[in-house]
């Protein structure tokens, strides 16, 4: 327990360069329940913490403790453990502690406010990977506003302040919506400066796995999100850096539905023991009360993840592939087709690329594009960015990676799902 944090970070890095380039399932995603304490208005699988009908679907402990061994006898490294709110489980600790003795580099996603000292001090003793925990606002008002629940603020920050004091490894993060987006800056400073931990934010929300578009009510317009991105000088270099070394005259032709690294090193698993893609796609779901984990590896997301596209859209010769957060999984929530465009992304993509001064190559019957039914308003979207983005100081000398290009096992990640980050993302 006592490797500091730096070299296990070098290890992870270190295991995964080795596992690279070989179809095995190294990052796994466990959603060990969808309920949570607080209301969220831009989540996309909350459910209430009292859900009795939920909380009977849920795996079992003993359930979990098998899918997990057989994980890590597949080969599984990292492990996130994410929800709804973990610690909405009684036996969430049991779980935890059973995947570290198997030996799995775990990280946590958690909302803070359920961290006891009690659970504090078993993490010191029992140390997690890393641990995030999402800021919903840098003041109560605003926070509160977003959570839909009167002293989950309070709760918030003392569970930030008992990981600090213990040396954890915390980042935080938030998610960028109509409600909070004032105080995007004010949580970046109170994570940077007055904590010293890592932040980012991720503006891309998607519909509910419910099909439910109700998330898409606080999704900010295509500029704002856009204005965020130039108006902080190391996300603007990124966001420049991605496009000065993806966009080009030749790109390969898209012939896979799915294009990211689920399926090929990463996996998802729903509370039910559904196995997916990803946390977002519930089209094609392998069930693990019926079968082994090394069957939906092998033989069912190997299946999934070869699926070729059955036409052509603006997507299949895209240049700007790498600044979309579009693909299969978020067209499925939000179209209902996994091969369909997810028009909001495409604006963004678009409107992203001119802004950092790289603008896309004509790719087929787009709107966006010059000529297309949406270029002069896109057009006044950039006008409207450079105007309103004024850059922000960057608040720290060695400020890591603003938008996460880069995940910790060292490969390309492109712009994340407003899902928090579940892996699946990341580049073969």
């Amino acid at each position: 327990m006592n490797v500091s944090t730096r070299s296990y970070g070098d290890f992870s890095a270190q295991l995964y360069r080795r596992a690279r380039g070989s179809r095995l399932p190294t990052n796994g995603t466990i959603e060990l329940t969808h309920r949570c304490p607080l209301a969220c208005a831009h989540c996309y699988n909350n459910l209430p913490v009292g859900d009795a009908g939920a909380r009977r679907r849920e795996l079992d402990t003993q359930e979990l403790f098998r899918i997990i061994d057989e994980m890590a006898e597949a080969g599984c490294l990292w492990l996130l453990l994410t929800g709804g709110e973990i610690f909405a489980r009684q036996d969430f600790l049991e779980i935890y502690t059973h995947a570290k003795r198997r030996g799995l580099l775990v990280t946590l996603f958690t909302n803070g406010t359920q961290i006891t000292p009690a659970i504090a001090d078993y993490l010191a003793d029992w140390r997690p990977f890393a641990v995030e925990i999402t800021l919903y606002g840098r003041t109560r008002e605003t926070y509160e506003r977003l959570t839909g629940v009167p002293g989950s603020f309070d709760r918030c920050m003392r569970g930030i302040r008992l990981l600090k004091e213990r040396g954890l490894p915390l980042k935080l993060k938030t998610v960028a919506v109509t409600i909070n987006r004032h105080e995007i800056q004010a949580m970046q400073a109170f994570a940077e400066e007055e904590l010293g931990v890592p932040f980012k934010f991720d503006g891309m929300i998607n519909a509910r796995t419910d099909c439910s578009h109700s998330p898409l009510g606080v999704r900010l317009t295509p500029s704002e999100m856009v204005q965020l991105d130039v108006g902080d000088p190391v996300r603007r270099e990124e966001w420049t850096t991605l496009a000065r070394e993806r966009i080009g005259p030749i790109v390969k032709t898209r012939e896979d539905v799915y294009q990211c690294g689920g399926g090929i090193n990463a996996f998802a698993i729903d509370p039910e023991g559904k196995m997916s893609i990803c946390v977002l796609s519930q089209m094609e779901m392998f069930d693990l009360r019926k079968g082994s984990f090394q069957e939906g590896w092998e033989t069912f997301l190997a299946k999934v993840r070869t699926k070729k596209i059955t036409r052509p859209t603006k997507c299949t010769d895209c240049q700007i592939r790498s600044l979309c957060s579009a693909c299969a999984a978020t067209s499925e929530l939000e179209n209902g087709d996994p091969e369909a465009p997810v028009e909001f992304f495409c604006e963004v993509a678009h409107l992203r690329s001119h802004a950092v001064g790289f603008p896309p190559p004509a790719h087929g019957d787009c709107a966006f594009c010059e000529g297309g039914a949406g270029h002069v308003h896109l057009m006044s979207e950039l006008d409207a960015v450079r105007s309103g983005a004024s850059p922000a100081p960057v608040v720290a000398a060695n400020r890591p990676s603003a938008l996460r290009l880069v995940d910790s096992g060292g490969k390309a990640a492109g712009s994340s799902c407003g899902s928090g980050g579940c892996g699946s993302c990341g580049a073969q």
